[in-house]
Order: C-alpha cells, then structure tokens, then sequence
C-alpha cells in the first residue's frame, strides 16, 4: 500500500468507468465529472463496473501518476450517493482497499471543548 499523507484530498467517482481510461481520459473525467484541477496534487479514485478494480490518478511535481489495482477474489464496496463523487478521507481510502464497506461504517460524532479559562 502507499502511504497518503492526510493532508491530500481524496476524491471517490461514483459511477464505474471503462478501465481502459489513460491518462488523457481520466484527466478529462477530473475535469468533467469530478470538477477538480487534476493538477492540484490531489487523489482522485475511479472503478469499474463489477467492482473489483480501481485506479487512483494524481498530478507527481512534472507528470501524472496511475496507480492500479485489481482484485483475485471479491468486490470493493464504494458509497451509496446521488452526486457524482464525494471526498473521502485517507483512512477511508485505506478502508476501501482493505475490502471494507463505507456504507457501514458507522463514527462517533466528534467532540468539542471549550477551554476554561
């Protein structure tokens, strides 16, 4: 797995593509369907119908950079939603490779304190 450092937007397509997109036709889909600068540094993740295989496509200093993974067994399981593709966070990504459903997960809402002074 490659490490992500946190502070990278992830960017999940919802609907499938055809996987023999390159890097001119994922590029166009940032643009179009996901509404990102592809330039921006940011991971943008893609899958195909059935499920079983991803690319996540980022800008690298000079050049775009394609990483690729396809399952043996088994079926990644991505968010329900009616948008075209929602930002997901470094350990969600991470979830999603390891065959976790995001449907399911289920977080603590988040606590905030105010100092007492």
């Amino acid at each position: 797995m490659i490490k992500i450092p946190s502070d990278i937007k992830i960017y999940l397509a919802i609907k499938p593509i055809h996987m023999n997109k390159s890097f001119d036709g994922l590029n166009a889909l940032v643009v179009d369907v996901i509404e990102q600068n592809p330039v921006n540094g940011h991971l943008f993740v893609f899958h195909n119908r059935r499920g079983d295989k991803i690319k996540v496509f980022t800008w690298d200093r000079n050049g775009f950079g394609l990483w690729y993974k396809r399952l043996d067994r088994g079926r990644y399981k991505f968010p329900r939603t009616d948008s075209s593709s929602v930002t997901i966070s470094s350990d969600d990504l991470k979830l999603l490779l390891d065959g976790i459903d995001l449907n399911k997960l289920k977080r603590l809402p988040e606590l905030y304190y105010e100092a007492v002074l």
